[in-house]
């Protein structure tokens, strides 16, 4: 097991990046905080326990999924269909996460990996260094063959300059035949409006080479109840990891939310074909924000009783819009799976 360590990350510019959202997300007019604030060191403990509870069928099918085709997926990835190979001949591959969390599943896809090649390189990014040390550490405990090179960065702006096209890089990659294999799972996707999603895989594809891969998790529309559920759970673990990021605000930024004067809502917005989540303040009140780091008086935002931040959505697909939109971003369709229920789809695209 060889072991990469993670890059080191100024707490300045992760404080200069919160408290930049903040400002814009809770003056806006519809009050609204990014999702990727969930994942601090608490937030990222809650998820995996969300991830647990039995209402929150996601992370169960889609490993499901996983347990039953992951040699497929990755022998189809190392086939002789990328450029510069000669006919019949696989391709090492190089396998990269975004928003990588605990990468509980992806055991299964690296374990099939090191079935195939020998051993392989894994590339784990999310903007929760805690999560991808202890994705590292269980890794490299349970997989031999795996090189883990985390990476803290948030990919959703970075990934293309930090994966796009570089001539030295490019010719070494020739010259191994190395081909990169991008997971997008779990259903990340559906955290993106639908035009920063089509961007987001358009700048993913930037960062490819022709004969690279996308293996992205989309979850399905389904009866509202069992939506509901998923983001509601009757333990209220998704209420704590919901009000952790106002938890997060006061540790970081010197803010004093009331925690009990908020509430965590999740609403089936079916129009839209998204959950969506909110906090809702339970009274009329303000908040003062000390730790943001500007010149003059304290950052003060106001709440109406019944009035909401609104935290998260998760888009819902139909069969066939997952992969219709790598399509439209410049990924050829390669294979899908679906559970028994059709409630959760995987699809494998190669770079164009």
């Amino acid at each position: 097991m060889t072991t990469i360590a993670l890059p080191i990350t100024s707490a300045g510019i992760i404080q200069d990046r919160v408290a930049a959202a903040v400002r814009e997300g809770l003056g806006a007019k519809r009050k609204l905080l990014p999702p990727w604030l969930f994942y601090d060191a608490a937030g990222s403990r809650l998820f995996d326990e969300i991830t647990e509870r039995p209402e929150y069928y996601l992370t169960r099918t889609e490993r499901g999924i996983f347990a039953a085709h992951a040699q497929r997926m990755i022998a189809l990835a190392a086939g002789p269909n990328g450029v510069g190979l000669e006919e019949n001949e696989p391709a090492r591959l190089r396998i990269v996460e975004l928003g990588a969390g605990s990468a509980d599943k992806t055991r299964l896809l690296l374990a099939a990996a090191v079935a195939l090649q020998g051993s392989v390189v894994y590339e784990p990014l999310d903007v929760s260094a805690s999560a991808l040390e202890a994705a590292q550490e269980r890794i490299e405990r349970e997989i031999d063959g795996v090189t883990v090179a985390p990476r803290v960065m948030d990919y959703s702006h970075e990934f293309e300059a930090e994966f796009g096209p570089r001539p030295e890089v490019d010719l070494e990659l020739a010259e191994t035949r190395e081909r990169r294999l991008v997971l997008f799972i779990g259903s990340s996707i559906g955290n993106f409006e639908p035009w920063e999603a089509a961007e987001l895989l358009r700048m993913v594809r930037r960062g490819l080479q022709p004969g690279d891969l996308l293996l992205m998790g989309a979850d399905r529309v389904k009866d509202e109840a069992t939506l509901l559920a998923a983001y509601d759970d009757f333990a209220g673990v998704t209420a704590a990891f919901n009000l952790n990021v106002l938890a997060r605000l006061n540790r970081e930024l010197g803010a004093d939310f009331d925690l009990e004067s908020f509430a965590h809502r999740a609403i089936w917005n079916g129009d839209a074909s998204r959950i969506e989540m909110h906090l809702e303040s339970r009274v009329a009140q303000t908040v003062r924000l000390s730790g943001m780091d500007i010149d003059g008086p304290d950052f003060e935002v106001d709440f109406a009783a019944g009035e909401t931040i609104h935290t998260e959505n998760s888009y819902k697909y139909r069969p066939g819009q997952a992969e219709a939109m790598m399509a439209a971003a410049g990924f050829a369709p390669v294979e899908s799976w679906t559970d028994a229920q059709g409630w959760f789809g995987v699809c494998l695209g190669r770079a164009e």
